[in-house]
């Protein structure tokens, strides 16, 4: 239930704080006295909807490092982390990409994330515990992944995608908050409505159920990149060993996800979904269904 929670907070949050921000300052010039301007009314959540998904994109590799303890490599210290740097290095010049920064998390359960604000300015990092548990093959194989979902640029398609969701988020739920307000006013003769804080507070519970329903849309988007990147992890690592390192991440399944619920998108596995909200909100599809679809993928070719 927390996972729930902390990841529907991460979503919403911008919204709130620029709901409350903007409602105090009196600054929500969409309504007038003839109702709404909805063509002010779509440019206003368009612009505040975008702009905290794109700061939130500018700043995910700060985010990153500071909420997972990530130590970025910048010489090698040992024979470890050289081929980890080298392995990263191989595997973007494949792909076409800049090198990204090499990392390492202190977390115990196998895991790696890549984030950034572009394909040329990205980091890659691991866990501590995908190190000492992966053969060096499953480990690259993760790393292809990951260097997938940088080639790819998902991290911008999805900061866009929830920019685009925050707007409708913001856009409906200010007209759910002008219909009862006319509601109101229509059943005592325009004497009544919600006032103030009334709006203020049916604008805020519109965005959160709103918000809600609008998660497991960019969730679902998230699922789809991620068999994307499985994909050209499989060719950037060969299918075998991408295979073999989704099967041991399914073996540690039951261990406990530390990861960060604002990286779980980026991030190789997120764990195991119980609950049919906890399916509709995972980033990722299941790691059963992951693996079928690179088995499938192997035998077509």
């Amino acid at each position: 239930m927390m996972r729930i929670v902390l990841f529907l907070a991460t979503n919403l949050a911008v919204l709130l704080v620029a709901s409350i921000t903007l409602r105090l300052l009196g600054v929500e010039s969409y309504l007038t006295r003839q109702g709404l301007d909805f063509s002010s009314l779509l440019l206003f959540c368009f612009v505040f909807g975008m702009a905290g998904s794109i700061i939130s994109l500018f700043i995910s590799k700060w985010m990153a490092k500071r909420s997972t303890g990530t130590v970025v490599i910048e010489t090698p210290s040992n024979a470890t982390e050289q081929w980890l740097v080298d392995t990263v290095a191989e595997l973007a010049g494949k792909a076409g990409i800049k090198t990204p920064e090499v990392g390492i998390f202190p977390a115990e359960q196998s895991n790696a994330f890549a984030t950034g604000w572009n394909k040329d300015d990205a980091l890659v990092a691991v866990s501590a515990g995908l190190l000492n548990r992966m053969r060096p093959e499953e480990v690259r194989a993760v790393l292809a992944h990951e260097i997938g979902h940088v080639a790819n640029g998902d991290m911008v398609t999805l900061a866009l995608i929830q920019g685009v969701v925050n707007t409708f988020v913001m856009f409906f739920a200010r007209i759910v908050a002008h219909l009862v307000d006319q509601f109101l006013r229509s059943r005592s003769n325009g004497n009544g409505g919600l006032g103030f804080f009334g709006y203020f507070a049916v604008v805020i519970v519109a965005e959160i159920v709103f918000g809600i329903a609008a998660s497991t849309i960019v969730a679902w988007f998230s699922r789809l990149r991620e068999y994307r990147a499985d994909e050209a992890g499989a060719r950037l690592a060969g299918s075998d060993a991408m295979i073999n390192a989704l099967a041991r991440l399914q073996a540690e399944t039951q261990a406990p996800d530390q990861m960060p619920d604002t990286l779980r998108a980026m991030a190789i596995t997120q764990g195991q979904t119980r609950s049919l909200m906890e399916k509709l909100l995972a980033s990722h599809p299941p790691l059963d269904e992951r693996i079928r679809a690179l088995k499938e993928a192997a035998y077509r070719q």
